[in-house]
């Protein structure tokens, strides 16, 4: 599988669970209809650890552009690569998004609530104060990649030796970064919506934005959406820098 189709595929899947879930827990009608936060959080982890799972073994599923940045700055990943990886994971936001409207159309028509069928696309803090988030999203980040560089770095030498084993669960690697953005959710979440991923924001916001806008009587609500660009961006490479420092 080509690596930038295995980006666009991987996030496409991730984007359909995800905000699928989101579909399913704030549209009216759904069978999970205000089921609640802790649902919303369990199945994003539970998306990312499907997608992580399905595309790992071809791109390294990064599925994030956060992720892709901070691995390049720490000199783990070919910046010559990082444009198509970008593009590939807007894209499969995009068409992600898209298939959760299709799954939900009747539910989208059936529902009034402007601010609720458009968290179904992109996220939105709960109180707006744009510092405020702009931090959140940064934090929650920097927990997301600096985690993700200790995991992937992680080792133990063996007694007696200097052989270094990594620390993993082999076929179910993608497991720890489920759990990773699982507690971030649960944690960090209820300020913005837990973005951390400028993909999962910006290729749904375009969709809703571009095709869906009229059809739904939603606004994209394009004055928020540099905040989940640029604290990802941010939050990235401070990890970077902090990790590069201190392991």
């Amino acid at each position: 599988m080509n690596v930038y189709f295995a980006e666009f595929f991987g996030t496409a899947l991730m984007i359909l669970l995800g905000n699928g879930v989101v579909a399913n827990v704030c549209l009216d009608k759904t069978k999970g209809q205000s089921s609640g936060w802790i649902v919303i959080t369990t199945a994003w982890a539970f998306a990312v650890y499907v997608a992580v799972t399905v595309v790992g073994p071809y791109s390294g599923a990064h599925l994030n552009p956060a992720v892709t940045l901070g691995l390049a700055a720490k000199g783990a990943f070919d910046w010559g690569l990082m444009p198509g990886y970008v593009i590939a994971q807007i894209l499969g936001a995009m068409v992600g998004a898209l298939l959760v409207y299709i799954v939900y159309r009747d539910h989208f028509l059936a529902t009034e609530n402007e601010g609720l069928k458009r968290a179904c696309f992109c996220t939105e803090p709960a109180i707006r104060h744009y510092s405020s988030n702009l931090i959140s999203e940064i934090i929650g980040t920097f927990v997301l990649i600096f985690v993700i560089f200790y995991l992937s770095g992680a080792g133990i030498t063996l007694p007696g030796t200097t052989e270094v084993t990594p620390i993993g669960l082999g076929s179910l690697g993608a497991l720890p970064v489920a759990i990773l953005v699982w507690a971030i959710g649960l944690c960090l979440g209820g300020t913005t919506g837990y973005a951390i991923n400028p993909a999962r924001d910006l290729g749904p916001r375009l969709t809703l934005g571009l095709f869906l806008r009229r059809r739904l009587n939603t606004k994209a609500d394009w004055g928020y959406c540099w905040v989940p660009i640029v604290g990802p961006i941010i939050g990235s490479l401070l990890a970077a820098g902090f990790y590069a420092l201190v392991m």
